[in-house]
């Protein structure tokens, strides 16, 4: 019989985690009785009772199982590391708040069967705010096309892979790992499946505009070379702009042309303009160092305090 595994990464969800579970449980049950499966989740330490929760579940029934993090490792490294503990012959991967409706499991699934190593779940329309949801898609399109890997397009992680995807995940051996770059610098047989985005069952969103710039600089700095690029090309611009400017302010002086109302405008506008563009390209060059700094220090992908119905002989590694 084979086995599905059924990831939900999880951070201050305790109005979530009950009907998450629930509903997975009764999918499998009743659309996919032919399958065995587990339930996953992996808790990013959260601080408002969904521990404790998830403890209950678990006792409750021994296919959910839970990984609770010491502190919270990021909405990128506790997901990722999830997904290579799963012991199943896919995994599916998807949100804890019902944005990402579980009643696609079954299609999953179904297209898995078909021969494909990865099911992707392509957010084409939301119930989000319309001006976020532009900016997203603006996001994606961008990065595509500054990539030299050809990033997918609204898709955020979820979906269904392969055990054959989920063996390569745990040789990379990662330390911030982007789990859509891979996918798409990877090109394993993958079928895409639109979907509507829904709102929230319960809570707030956990997404700020650290957690989303974060994002982006992680894509930016890890598939793009389009930073060190610019930097280039701007600064050989403005040195060439300066260039000229500098020409043209010494022949007024020398003709005397324009002396008097010039003054040291010119110089002074020059100096801000370099400076300002220094300091611009200074810190984006510096999120490529950090993204190289924190690969070469290389810490652990998440550190548990605990598992829940895990065997202890049958832990991934």
């Amino acid at each position: 019989m084979k086995k599905i595994s059924i990831l939900i990464p999880c951070y201050n969800e305790v109005e979530n985690v009950g009907p998450m579970s629930e509903t997975v449980v009764g999918i499998m049950t009743r659309e996919l009785p032919q399958y065995d499966y587990e339930l996953v989740f992996i808790d990013n330490c959260s601080e408002d009772g969904t521990r404790e929760k998830l403890e209950e579940i678990c006792e409750k029934n021994k296919k959910v199982k839970a990984i609770l993090n010491v502190t919270n490792f990021g909405q990128f490294n506790s997901p990722f590391y999830g997904m290579c503990q799963t012991t199943g012959d896919c995994t599916i991967s998807m949100c804890c708040d019902f944005q990402d409706p579980p009643e696609m499991i079954p299609k999953f699934v179904e297209e898995w069967e078909k021969g494909y190593k990865i099911v992707s779940a392509i957010k084409t329309t939301s119930k989000e705010n319309p001006f976020i949801f532009f900016l997203r898609k603006t996001y994606y399109k961008a990065i595509r096309n500054m990539s030299t890997v050809k990033l997918i397009e609204n898709f955020t992680g979820t979906g269904l892979y392969d055990r054959s995807f989920i063996n390569l995940l745990r040789e990379l051996d990662d330390p911030i790992p982007f789990l859509r770059g891979i996918v798409a610098e990877y090109n394993f047989k993958r079928k895409e499946i639109p979907y509507e985005q829904g709102v929230r069952r319960a809570g707030k969103t956990h997404n700020n505009f650290y957690s989303l710039y974060d994002a982006a600089m992680l894509s930016i700095t890890s598939y793009t070379k389009v930073g060190l690029r610019l930097a280039t090309w701007m600064g050989f611009l403005s040195a060439a702009v300066s260039f000229i400017i500098a020409v043209v302010y010494l022949v007024m002086k020398l003709t005397h042309w324009y002396s008097f109302q010039a003054g040291n405008a010119p110089m002074i506008i020059g100096v801000f303009l370099i400076g300002s563009l220094q300091l611009f390209f200074i810190g984006l060059m510096g999120e490529y160092i950090l993204n190289i700094n924190t690969r070469i220090m290389h810490r652990p992908l998440v550190v548990e305090e605990k598992r829940l119905n895990f065997d202890e002989d049958k832990k991934a590694e």
